[in-house]
């Protein structure tokens, strides 16, 4: 009966050796199976019937809809850098070095220094080449995306990066174009570098469907540019308040000036009115002279005046015209 048994258990290891490369491929997923250490085939969704190992391997890979995710770390400032900047030291910072000092910044075409944080996403196209290169895969997406964010970077300003300077937002919608284009011109740009591998045999059997980009600036930059900012909005609140005085100022000038032109034009006709009125009689007599109209005119309103202004004087005295006497009249005495 031990025999018996042992050669049972014999059997059902024998049957789950043979059976153990026999598995369901779930939809998420594709398998690529490896004879004796050459690729065999490639099978998608559904039951998988394959020899047991040593004499085939199965390996297990994302399907061709899949999409992976991937955290650009070396785009990423290193770890003493960040704790330098957080508590700066002259010591610390003269030990750094220039490659850690840097470390997580890319130039831009004008000479600005920007951070970026990058997440691509990826799918497997050729499983063979993926396999291939599965160990050195991810290693190598970070060095493509790292270069072509150094060339992305460097063939745009600062500006169409990220938005350094508020006050041009909306003002060149060329740049913000551009801005919206970063993502795309970077997943072109590792998809080139990729194809490039493929064209020389070194491929990594992926494809770049997305980047996602977050841009910053470093706290040094940041500092500068909120002093900046500050003092731009500073002086746009000054040059606001100086208008708005020079407005009110040129309204009450405004103000002052009509209203001083009204009353001259109102004092202007009253005098006007009044030496029209105060002349009226002396042009009627004068005109009435001059056409003759009442030739005893004159000689009456002489006589009617003069008794009047007479009245008025104390002492009057009488000279001949023709007479040739001298009259001689007394100043005023002191």
């Amino acid at each position: 009966m031990a025999f018996v048994a042992l050669y049972a258990v014999t059997l059902l290891a024998a049957l789950g050796w043979v059976l153990s490369n026999v598995r369901r491929v779930d939809p998420q997923n594709r398998v690529v199976v490896q004879r004796l250490g050459a690729l065999a085939r490639v099978r998608g969704a559904g039951l998988l019937l394959a020899w047991p190992r040593p004499f085939e391997q199965v390996l297990l890979l994302p399907s061709a809809e899949t999409v992976l995710e991937r955290h650009v770390e070396t785009l990423l400032r290193a770890r003493e850098a960040i704790q330098t900047d957080v508590s700066p030291d002259d010591d610390d910072s003269a030990s750094l070095g220039d490659a850690l000092a840097g470390s997580g910044y890319l130039l831009t075409g004008d000479a600005g220094v920007v951070q970026l944080d990058v997440r691509v996403f990826y799918k497997v196209t050729d499983p063979y080449d993926y396999v291939l290169q599965r160990e050195h895969l991810l290693p190598a997406l970070d060095r493509l995306v790292t270069r072509s964010a150094v060339a992305v970077c460097a063939a745009r300003d600062l500006d169409a990066i990220l938005v350094a300077r508020p006050e041009l937002v909306g003002t060149d919608g060329g740049v913000a174009e551009r801005r919206e284009r970063l993502r795309g011109d970077l997943v072109r740009q590792v998809n080139r570098r990729l194809a490039d591998l493929q064209a020389a045999r070194a491929g990594l059997g992926i494809e770049v469907v997305r980047a996602d980009v977050q841009s910053s600036l470093p706290r040094d930059a940041v500092n500068a540019f909120n002093a900046v900012l500050t003092a731009s909005q500073a002086a746009d609140r000054d040059i606001a308040e100086a208008r708005t005085e020079a407005a009110r100022l040129t309204q009450s000038a405004t103000q002052a000036a009509d209203r001083s032109l009204e009353v001259a034009n109102a004092q202007a006709s009253e005098r006007l009115a009044r030496a029209q009125a105060d002349t009226a009689e002396v042009q009627h007599l004068a005109q009435s002279v001059r056409d003759r109209v009442d030739p005893g005119l004159l000689l009456r309103v002489y006589r009617e005046r003069m008794p009047a202004i007479l009245a008025k004087v104390g002492s009057v005295t009488l000279v001949d015209p023709r007479d040739d006497a001298h009259l001689i009249i007394q100043g005023a005495e002191k």
